[in-house]
Parts: structure tokens; C-alpha cells; sequence
């Protein structure tokens, strides 16, 4: 698969293909099953979209000049540029946002996509996009 060149317009549109699947996989299955269930579902939807994607990736941890291994493993990265964490919770809390802005920071992500399947409307109720300072650093 050919690597895209890492604009706001490309982050964007690959997110956009992301919260797709996504609903894909909510309306087959509904709220309630385990997040692995949905991390297999979505990474098979992605799979069939032709997204490149990582599951379970291992995230190093740079302390004090060295990397180490701490066994940190994003739900989902795709295409080297948005990370998906993976929530099945009664409510998105502010320590799942701070987990989803570690995984970016450290991955060097300008974008994630928190999902929460415990929800009636994916759409509306079960999803956040956050950015940071790498997002604001890409061509429009």
C-alpha cells in the first residue's frame, strides 16, 4: 500500500473512513460485548476497506534518555497517523482522553479517535477525534 502524503486534508479523510467502519461494526453488533470483540470487528472492517492499519502495536516509553519496554500496546494505529483507542464504558471519562493523547504524543500521531461501543449512537454519543500539536504542524 502506498503511503499518503501526511496532510490535515489526508488525516481527515482516513478518520472520516475510520468513524465509518466503526458504525459498521456498532450496527452489526450493538453495545455490550467485550472491547477486544469490537477491536477484532473494526480491525476486520478496516481490513475490507483497505485501510493499513496496526493492532496491539507496542508503544516504547523514552525515560530519561532510554527506551523502555512497559508493555503499552495501542488498540489500533492506522495508516502511521491516527491512533484508536477502544473503549466499551458506561461513559468516556477525561483518564481515557489522557490515554488516547499519550499513545499520539508518543507514536508521534496527529490525530485519534476514542471510541466508545457501550452507546446507543456511535455517531452522536460514542466517538471523540482529538488532535494536537502535530495536526497543527501539517500542510492544509
Amino acid at each position: 500500500m502506498e503511503k499518503l502524503l501526511l496532510t490535515k486534508k489526508a488525516v481527515d479523510a482516513i478518520s472520516y473512513k475510520i468513524i465509518g467502519a466503526a458504525i459498521e461494526v456498532h450496527k452489526a453488533l450493538g453495545p455490550g460485548l467485550l472491547e477486544s470483540v469490537y477491536q477484532k470487528c473494526l480491525a476486520h472492517e478496516l481490513k475490507q476497506r483497505n485501510i493499513g492499519f496496526a493492532v496491539g502495536l507496542s508503544t516504547p516509553i523514552i525515560y530519561k534518555g532510554e527506551t523502555l519496554n512497559a508493555e503499552l500496546r495501542c488498540d489500533i494505529f492506522v495508516e502511521d497517523c491516527i491512533v484508536i483507542e477502544i473503549k466499551a464504558v458506561e461513559g468516556l471519562l477525561p483518564i481515557h482522553l489522557a490515554q488516547c493523547l499519550t499513545y499520539m504524543r508518543m507514536l508521534q500521531a496527529p490525530k485519534g479517535i476514542l471510541l466508545n461501543f457501550n452507546c446507543c449512537n456511535l455517531f452522536h454519543e460514542g466517538q471523540r477525534t482529538v488532535v494536537n500539536d502535530v495536526y497543527a504542524e501539517l500542510t492544509p
